[in-house]
Formats: C-alpha cells, sequence, structure tokens
C-alpha cells in the first residue's frame, strides 16, 4: 500500500483545535450534501472529542440540515447498558445527539446478549451504503476505534467484531476518568474494523494532548504496521489529522 503524508493541522490549543476541526468538518458535509441527498457520519466517543463536538453544534447551526444525516458510533463496551454513564451512546447523548437534529443514530447494543450476533446486525447497517465521513481519534496505543495492536488487522474480513481490550487501552480509559478503578473498565467491546475506515470517503482526526504524542509520531513518521494501527491513516486519500501543540510535540524533536 502506498503511504502519503497526512495533511497536519496543529493548534495552539485544545479550543483551537475543536474550532478548527469543526470548520473542516462543516465544509465536508456541505460538501457532501451538495451531491446527495443524505450524509452517513461516523462519530468518535471519547473526552479527546469534547471541544470538536462543542465547536460541531455551535458552527453547524443554520448551515448544516442534520435531518440528511444518519448517525453512526464506532465501538461500545460489551456488558453495559446504553444509559451507563460510562457507555459511548451516554457520551455521544450527553456531548452531540442531545443538541442536533440528526436523521437517525444507529446504536451499538453493548448489552445484547449475543455480542457476535449484535456484530453482525450493526456490520448490515453499515454496509447498506457507503460510508462518507468518519470523525475519529487515535488512542494512546495507537488504536482506531478499538483496534488494539493485538487484535487489528488492515485486511479484516468482518466489519464489526467483537474485541480484547489491551491493558493500555484500559488504562487510557481510566485515566480518562471515565472509570474508577481499573477493575471497572470492561474488557471487551463491540469494534468497527479497520476497513470500514479505509473505505470511508473521507476521514477527520482529531488527536490532542501530550499522552497522544508518541501514537501520532508512530502514525504520521513509523512503518506500516499493525504495531500502530493509526499508521493505516496514511494510505488514505482523504484524510485530515487535528492536533494540538502537545499531541504534535514529537513530530518536530
Amino acid at each position: 500500500m502506498p503511504l502519503r503524508p497526512i495533511p497536519t493541522d496543529v493548534s495552539p490549543s485544545r479550543d483551537e483545535l475543536g474550532r478548527r476541526a469543526a470548520a473542516h468538518v462543516v465544509k465536508l458535509l456541505q460538501g457532501i450534501l451538495a451531491n446527495q441527498p443524505r450524509a452517513r457520519v461516523v462519530f468518535a466517543c471519547a473526552p479527546s472529542q469534547n471541544e470538536f463536538l462543542a465547536a460541531l453544534i455551535t458552527q453547524s447551526q443554520s448551515v448544516i440540515d442534520w435531518s440528511h444525516i444518519d448517525g453512526f458510533h464506532m465501538d461500545e463496551y460489551i456488558g453495559l447498558r446504553a444509559k451507563h454513564p460510562a457507555s459511548f451512546r451516554t457520551y455521544l447523548r450527553q456531548h452531540f445527539l442531545d443538541h442536533v437534529p440528526l436523521g437517525s443514530f444507529a446504536e451499538i447494543h453493548g448489552e445484547a446478549l449475543d455480542a457476535e450476533a449484535e456484530a453482525t446486525r450493526y456490520a448490515s447497517l453499515l454496509s447498506a451504503a457507503p460510508i462518507d465521513l468518519i470523525c475519529l481519534g487515535i488512542g494512546e496505543n495507537g488504536h482506531i476505534a478499538f483496534n488494539d495492536p493485538s487484535v487489528a488487522d488492515f485486511d479484516d474480513p468482518q466489519r464489526v467484531k467483537v474485541v480484547h481490550l489491551d491493558h493500555a487501552c484500559r488504562q487510557q480509559q481510566l485515566n480518562d476518568g471515565c472509570f474508577a478503578t481499573l477493575a471497572d473498565v470492561p474488557k471487551q467491546a463491540l469494534s468497527l474494523t479497520i476497513p470500514v475506515f479505509r473505505q470511508a470517503q473521507h476521514l477527520s482526526v482529531v488527536v490532542p494532548g501530550m499522552r497522544k504524542a508518541q501514537a501520532v509520531a508512530a502514525a504520521c513518521l513509523g512503518p506500516l504496521t499493525t504495531k500502530c494501527p493509526a499508521s493505516i491513516l496514511r494510505t488514505h486519500g482523504s484524510v485530515r489529522l487535528f492536533l494540538d501543540e502537545f499531541s504534535a510535540l514529537q513530530l518536530t524533536a
């Protein structure tokens, strides 16, 4: 796979990062909706997305008709009910869905009794039409969605799968304040797989914070490898990376 440099925007603060990323996404959505009646968008759910989602709500007012957009999310913990405070559905409702009139939103049911069947169901929803845009982040271990290095597959035959979360991933959830103790962090999740990202029309990547600097450098400057799943972003034809001065630190060191 040919590798390309990732177009990168470095902001002086998280708030400015959020504003710039939101402006980019609004422009992408305007272009998509100018050429087709509906857009299909996947959203990341993590504290790293707070400033971006807040800015997107503000900047999209009167310029984006959200009723023409069908939303998805990229992962969910197995065993957490929809209203659990740490579920990604709760996060996205609080930070985005309660503030924009999205046309539809398809939930991953983390509490489903049969996780494999739920993966198949959600994969079918994703496959119904092309994905126009994915708004994502990069984990401290280089994951995208919950494709940790131990489970990442650039040519995964599945679109959604059950994954076992590695220690670094679970520790990040604790560090982010999503859980009280490491023991509280679920060990399994449902996750979109890497081919879904590869096949999406556009990718917008929001990665603030010092703890992400090493993963950002590996993704942008290192080899193409599942040891840093985000390195696959360098094979995509329409991707933009938004950083703050801290997450960009090792790009210029």
